[in-house]
């Protein structure tokens, strides 16, 4: 029980990883900032070797990239490749709510995984569709429980590689997406979106979910990006000289 337990304990190359990505997600650590190995180790108190593991993981990511003899940086934010990934997302995410869709409603004698889809879909359901006095207003909560609907959609239709991509592609947008959350009424205004899609989809109304889905995504996308530039523009006035 002890060897399972600890099999599941994070690495310190694991603990290094998160903190940087935190750090960078949150304008800590800004694009194009430059740092070095033993700047990470004496942050964290802790040797080389875990800091360049989680360093080299980030780069094979693409958020940072090293330069011999000068250390590491932050790689720029690239906004032609965030729209590239949010055009993925949208395509997987669509493919996603129009099979489920089309898909004969689940009986009670089908099969427990036959009958999984609308089990996931109702789960969200308890979590979206409720009065707005029941509405979470945290917003790094609401973050978690967005990441978590949209991956509840690709989910759903049972693919395995189709999530193993969204799961992936999810972590890559992760440090610009959290910041659709900056503003109340965002919050509010996602609750109401993934409300009418789980709507559509549950009344199998195809073209209205997919509309609504890419409308949403869309919109996230933009206020995403109008914020990005004024975030890290913020964040450099405010880190010290």
């Amino acid at each position: 029980m002890n060897a399972t337990k600890s099999a599941r304990e994070p690495s310190r190359a694991d603990l290094v990883y998160e903190q940087l990505k935190r750090d960078i997600a949150e304008f800590r650590l800004l694009p194009g900032d430059r740092f070095t190995e033993t700047t990470i180790c004496s942050q964290q108190m802790v040797s080389r070797t875990p800091v360049r593991q989680a360093l080299f993981r980030l780069r094979q990511e693409g958020v940072v990239e090293v330069h011999f003899r000068s250390g590491w940086e932050v790689k720029p934010f690239d906004f032609e490749k965030f729209d590239h990934l949010y055009d993925l997302r949208i395509l997987l995410e669509s493919t996603a709510v129009q099979r489920l869709c089309r898909r004969e409603l689940p009986h009670p004698s089908m099969e427990p995984e036959q009958r999984l889809d609308l089990e996931i879909l109702a789960a969200q359901s308890q979590i979206w569709m409720v009065p707005e006095s029941e509405r979470c207003t945290d917003r790094s909560q609401v973050a978690v429980l967005d990441e978590e609907f949209h991956l509840a959609l690709v989910q759903a239709i049972g693919n395995p590689e189709m999530l193993r991509v969204h799961r992936e592609l999810t972590e890559r947008i992760r440090s610009v997406r959290r910041l659709d959350f900056t503003l109340q009424d965002r919050i509010q205004a996602t609750y109401n979106e993934h409300s009418r899609i789980l709507s559509a989809v549950l009344s199998k109304d195809e073209d209205t979910s997919k509309t609504l889905l890419r409308n949403h995504i869309e919109a996230s996308q933009a206020q995403v990006r109008s914020i990005t530039l004024h975030q890290i523009h913020q964040a450099r006035q405010l880190s010290p000289k």
